[in-house]
């Protein structure tokens, strides 16, 4: 069955979306169409044009059409494989999934479902699911036993010898990985570390926690559950329930907790962000539906970060922060609570941070990780800046 992730209300979860499908964002160890994949040979994306010629469609003559909200279960599946042709699946009033030739659910025969399962509705349940996710995502891991070890059994050995564990759930370490005489305590939850990862020696982590392909926890370093970094991060000092999607570095000391960190980002050395209200009153979380403060009902809730988007040493970032695409954030004090994109400055006020000075900074970004910044990625971002302009005082 070939199968299309189908983006709605992208602007819900903005600035994340501004530069992926929502089926893109990392939620556990995997991303949301990596999950799919594992129940489907031929996953793609239906999202905003502007994106569509990085993250193209494949559409056949049947389609299952997929909200891609909707994170992946057994049951669902199962029932999911037995829509036909013309039928359509709700849930409370939302679109769930649809098989159809075409992009059109509005007359196609109505299926209410029952079942159970979880659907992302806002930012932060990226890291209130999180802990869950990489327990779910671990499940699907072909493990045959605790400790599991995918390359050579003298490398596994000489990893115990070198490392402290305790706790009954299992680690799973991918080939080629470094853990120098650190500590991991899987009582909790699991703990998985990717194919080159590196944790160096005195770090501390408590599961459950992903570290995906050449991922380093530098030295000393403290991780709490609930915390994935995804491939070619840098991590380092103290960080709680917090998701980086990928190719981010927060590598030094500094405190972030119940956060989402895009692409690309860089978080400068002794930044802190707050994640609690001093009168322990729920947190407001800025959103781009409705263009101002949201209660999320959390009492914990962080740093919200766009790709592309850094900070200077010593930020001071308060609780419910959200940082647009391609912001550059430096200077003495908190900076207020939303922070547009391709804004530049601080808690002193903020000018525009200029599409060309930014490409000429991403090009030396992308050209450490020998990647080259291309004209597709340009043309999402100029569009972004685009759309973001009445945000900023231009």
């Amino acid at each position: 069955m070939n199968v299309i992730l189908f983006d709605q209300k992208r602007d819900n979860f903005y600035p994340l979306s501004f530069t992926r499908p929502i089926s893109c964002f990392r939620l556990g160890i995997f991303t949301l169409k990596q999950k799919w994949e594992f129940y489907f040979k031929s996953v793609s994306y239906k999202t905003d044009k502007y994106l569509s010629n990085k993250f193209k469609s494949n559409i056949e003559n049947d389609n299952l059409w997929i909200n891609s909200v909707i994170i992946p279960s057994k049951p669902l599946v199962n029932e999911l494989k037995s829509l036909r042709t013309g039928e359509a699946m709700y849930k409370n009033g939302q679109i769930i999934a649809f098989r159809s030739h075409s992009y059109n659910f509005q007359s196609l025969n109505i299926i209410e479902t029952n079942l159970s399962f979880k659907i992302l509705e806002n930012l932060e349940d990226i890291f209130s699911f999180n802990a869950a996710e990489i327990q779910n995502d671990f499940n699907h891991l072909n493990s045959k036993e605790k400790g599991i070890w995918q390359g050579n059994s003298n490398d596994l050995e000489e990893i115990k010898k070198k490392n402290t564990q305790f706790g009954n759930n299992p680690i799973y370490i991918e080939k080629g990985a470094k853990i120098n005489h650190s500590m991991f305590n899987t009582t909790d939850g699991p703990i998985f570390i990717g194919k080159d990862a590196e944790i160096m020696e005195g770090s501390i982590v408590r599961g459950p926690f992903a570290m995906l392909n050449n991922s380093v926890l530098k030295v000393g370093s403290k991780i709490y559950g609930g915390t994935t970094l995804g491939p070619y991060c840098k991590a380092g000092g103290e960080i709680s329930n917090s998701v980086f999607f990928g190719f981010s570095s927060k590598a030094h000391d500094g405190y972030l907790g119940n956060s989402v960190i895009g692409e690309w980002c860089n978080i400068g050395a002794g930044t802190n962000n707050s994640n609690l209200k001093n009168n322990y009153a729920p947190v407001k979380l800025w959103t781009y539906t409705s263009e101002n403060f949201r209660n999320t009902n959390l009492q914990f809730c962080g740093l919200i970060m766009g790709d592309h988007s850094k900070c200077g040493i010593n930020t001071m970032f308060n609780t419910g922060t959200v940082i647009g695409v391609c912001a550059n954030i430096f200077g003495s004090g908190f900076p207020r609570n939303f922070i547009p994109s391709f804004s530049w400055g601080g808690a002193s006020g903020f000018s525009v941070y200029k599409l060309p000075r930014f490409f000429d900074v991403a090009e030396k970004v992308y050209l450490r990780r020998k990647i080259i910044f291309s004209d597709l990625e340009k043309d999402i971002l100029s569009h972004v800046y685009s759309v973001t302009k009445k945000y900023r005082n231009e």
